[in-house]
């Protein structure tokens, strides 16, 4: 017995050495490197500069276009801020800290306004810069952020006090213009679409097959549920699933069971269809088996939550059935959904699916119908018992059945040039949008200029809170002064012009012309929620980073060093006496 236990523990004795062999390698492996104060901040403002530098010179009416390569295709030629940003990474990995940095900044300012980007990103270097210096200088980073904190809160203030509303088409076009890049075709375009759809309407832009940019009014319907798993996505580039002719399951409960969705799966597969399931939720095995198919690549499919809750989502189910020409499977009405059949599923001309929203293009629905549901809405809309919440939950309804979705297709020569003009649709789009939302202010950098004055009332607790105004004024010329370099004129001279009239709040220089204007006048606009938000994710980041005290990053893996004496072939054969 006593040689089993010894042989027992032998045999695990290599299993012990060899797993204290591997925790010793892995913490040899895993460790840090790590700056303090003015190193870390040095070489973070190196990342930062890098990265500014190559977005900046997309800024303005002549901004200049930036190369990117592509893991696959040709490369990819853009002005659009946030792209240029995304597709950097630096080699040092304290220099990449800093880029990633802004770049959230500029992510953060394209999704909240869809533009702006470039603006954000020069006014982060600007602030930071600006930030190091004085700390290095011994002033407190915490006093600085708290200067450069009030002194954006009063620009906003003063811009939001100017600002004003868009009422035409006319203008409409101008900003999308302007954020096309000048381009009139663009605005043009856009201001059709908004026109025709309404300011609340959808238009979305997608890649065309002809020369020239179109635009196509279709009847569709959105709402603002998007698909429950990324692995239904079809076009991993735009992060979007998009169906043409599928068949729409619609129903009230949770699905969990297989067994509810077979029939509907099977009939997808039979009329070779694409199926997007809408249901209260789906998990479980009924959600494995679509992930499972979709994977295998056996059947296109997309599940997607309902709209809406309680009877407001059974309503919204029953707007879908009307627009698509299916039924809804409710337990009210005793229809089971291991009872249907192929005419139970609605039909739709085509679906975009994203991660936030659902867009249907021409409903095969019953027109007489749909008419029939829009005087149904509109009549409880009239109805005095309705209480406010009710009658706008109405009106969402009524705008979502009875409006239309604009499509613009985007038309060029070639794979690289219709990429470039989509960038700048989407662009000029988001932009529309949020002068539409909250009003427009003198573009070209003007509007950051001249709010410079607002500065003069701030009252602070001490001199380095003071500096953190400083700082801010600064930065303030800095994109103004970038679009007026990027036309190829001298930033400082049309700034200190500029400034020198600070009471007109419209008076400023046109980069494409070269000349000193009323750009309200002009339609040179932009939109104020995107100098608004571009400021304030700017401000935000480059003051946590100035009050940063410490960076850490992965250390480089160590390359274990080869082996002594393996070089030179088998040295010392010769003396065998061969």
């Amino acid at each position: 017995m006593s040689m089993l236990r010894a042989s027992a523990a032998s045999s695990r004795m290599p299993r012990v050495l060899n797993s204290r062999a591997l925790s010793t390698s892995a913490a040899a492996l895993a460790h840090k490197e790590v700056k303090f104060s003015n190193d870390g901040r040095a070489a973070i403002l190196k990342g930062v500069n890098l990265l500014a530098n190559a977005v900046s010179v997309t800024l303005g009416p002549k901004g200049r276009n930036v190369i990117i390569e592509q893991p696959f295709g040709g490369p990819k030629i853009t002005k659009d801020g946030v792209t240029v940003a995304r597709a950097i990474e630096l080699k040092d990995k304290y220099e990449n800290l800093g880029a990633r940095l802004v770049q959230d900044v500029a992510s953060k300012t394209n999704e909240v306004a869809g533009d702006g980007t470039t603006t954000a990103t020069v006014l982060a270097r600007a602030i930071y810069a600006e930030g190091v210096k004085n700390v290095a200088a011994g002033c407190n980073p915490m006093d600085l952020r708290r200067g450069s904190q009030a002194a954006v809160d009063a620009v906003i203030k003063y811009l939001e006090a100017n600002k004003r509303e868009v009422t035409t088409s006319e203008e409409i076009a101008q900003v999308a213009t302007i954020s096309a890049n000048g381009d009139k075709h663009v605005g043009s375009l856009i201001a059709t679409a908004m026109e025709k759809v309404g300011k609340e309407g959808v238009i979305t832009v997608k890649e065309g097959k002809t020369l020239e940019d179109e635009i196509e009014i279709t009847e569709g319907m959105r709402f603002d549920r998007g698909y429950i798993s990324p692995y239904f996505i079809t076009d991993i580039k735009t992060q979007k699933t998009e169906f043409e002719k599928p068949l729409v399951l619609l129903s009230e409960k949770k699905i969990s069971a297989l067994q509810d969705i077979l029939p509907s799966l099977e009939a997808a597969v039979t009329m070779r269809r694409p199926l997007l399931i809408i249901a209260e939720d789906i998990d479980g095995e009924a959600l494995a088996a679509c992930i499972l198919n979709k994977l295998r690549g056996q059947l296109q499919v997309c599940a997607v939550k309902a709209p809406g809750f309680g009877d407001n989502r059974k309503s919204i189910l029953g707007d879908l059935a009307i627009l698509t020409g299916g039924q809804v499977f409710s337990d009210d009405l005793d229809m089971k959904l291991e009872r249907a059949s192929p005419d139970m599923l609605g039909t739709t001309g085509s679906v975009t699916i994203t991660k936030e929203d659902t867009i249907f293009l021409n409903g095969e629905g019953s027109k007489d119908a749909i008419t029939a549901r829009c005087e149904q809405i509109r009549s409880a809309m009239n109805d005095p018992s309705t209480s406010e919440y009710d009658r706008t939950k109405l009106q969402e309804r009524l705008a979502k059945l009875s409006g239309g979705v604009a499509v613009i297709r985007v038309g060029g020569s070639s794979e690289v040039e219709v990429g470039e003009k989509k960038d700048r649709y989407d662009d000029a789009l988001c932009a529309t949008r949020a002068a539409v939302e909250e009003g427009i202010v003198p573009g070209g950098g003007v509007a950051l200029l001249k709010a410079a004055k607002s500065l003069d009332s701030i009252t602070t607790a001490n001199f380095d809170q003071q500096l953190g105004v400083s700082i801010v004024r600064s930065a303030l010329t800095r994109p103004a002064r970038q679009i007026v370099e990027n036309a190829g004129e001298e930033g400082s001279v049309v700034v200190g012009k500029l400034m020198e009239n600070p009471g007109d709040f419209g008076f400023g220089y046109d980069a494409s012309t070269g000349e000193y204007k009323d750009l309200i006048a002009a339609g040179v606009l932009d939109p104020f929620k995107v100098v608004r938000t571009a400021l304030q994710d700017a401000s935000g980041v480059a003051s946590l980073l100035t009050t940063s005290e410490c960076c850490i990053v992965e250390a480089p893996e160590e390359k274990p060093a080869p082996m002594p004496g393996m070089g030179g072939g088998m040295g010392g054969m010769g003396g065998m006496g061969f």
